[in-house]
């Protein structure tokens, strides 16, 4: 398995310095995943990660950890207004979720390359992702959309419980507890959130709907576009998105 840098200067912002030892994969991937909740995104990047050594960039995982923060060190005047819209229960607009990816422009030109997760999530972010990767001197290798049926993403996600103290995850089919209701790591009780309930899932992926399309037509004139069904188990998925991805530049087959 290939070595990646462990995402300092990506949660912490500019002037954080990257651990960035061991081997480099010497194909360096640039790789954005689209797709909506539920559609097993998350799986894949992993599995990505371990198979090409790209390092996965979330913006949800700027979110998080920005949130949690207790280092006392100020945030950057766009983390300080994502931070804001958060706690307000809004969406972080597009200039500020921009604002954010090109602070954090130098994790775009790193030796790993990466797999943007999260962003772009409008055409407004596409185009300036556009001009980020061109003012670092880098460029997309391919958009990766996972595609599922919506009866299937709202079964996996209305599914998921977690534990109200130790915060593990888990799901009634496909990861289940061994005492029903509670956490096998600390016997906390199991709950399910409310973006997790079935309607809150409808409602999400309706968001999704309204602003996706653009992005993926942008990506498909660009010839970047690369589709994959995604409602197998995540090992057939991760077949086909490894043949995906081996098929952009056969030399860099391992």
């Amino acid at each position: 398995m290939y070595s990646i840098g462990n995402r300092v200067e990506w949660l912490q912002g500019p002037g954080a310095n990257c651990a960035k030892t061991g081997p480099v994969a010497p194909r360096p991937w640039h790789l954005v995943l689209l797709g909506p909740p539920g559609v097993g995104k998350g799986t894949q990047a992993e599995k990505i990660i371990g198979e090409f050594g790209a390092c996965h960039l979330s913006t949800g995982d700027v979110f998080r950890y920005a949130a949690r923060d207790t280092s006392g060190q100020a945030p950057s005047p766009a983390m300080a207004t994502a931070l804001a819209a958060m706690k307000r229960g809004e969406l972080v607009s597009d200039n500020t979720v921009v604002e954010l990816v090109r602070e954090r422009a130098g994790c775009l030109a790193c030796q790993y390359g990466f797999l943007l997760d999260g962003f772009p999530r409008t055409l407004e972010q596409a185009h300036a992702l556009n001009g980020i990767l061109a003012s670092v001197e880098r460029k997309l290798d391919a958009a990766i959309n996972y595609f599922a049926p919506e009866p299937l993403i709202i079964e996996r996600l209305s599914g998921r419980r977690v534990c109200k103290q130790c915060r593990t995850g888990y799901h009634v089919a496909n990861k289940p507890p061994r005492v029903a209701g509670r956490c096998d790591a600390c016997g906390g009780e199991l709950f399910q959130r409310d973006d997790d309930k079935p309607e809150a899932i409808r409602t999400r992926l309706q968001a999704y709907a309204a602003t996706c399309n653009p992005v993926l037509e942008y990506y498909r004139r660009q010839g970047l576009l690369r589709e994959i069904e995604a409602s197998g188990d995540p090992e057939a998925v991760f077949a086909h998105t490894r043949a995906v991805i081996e098929k952009l530049d056969p030399v860099a087959r391992r």
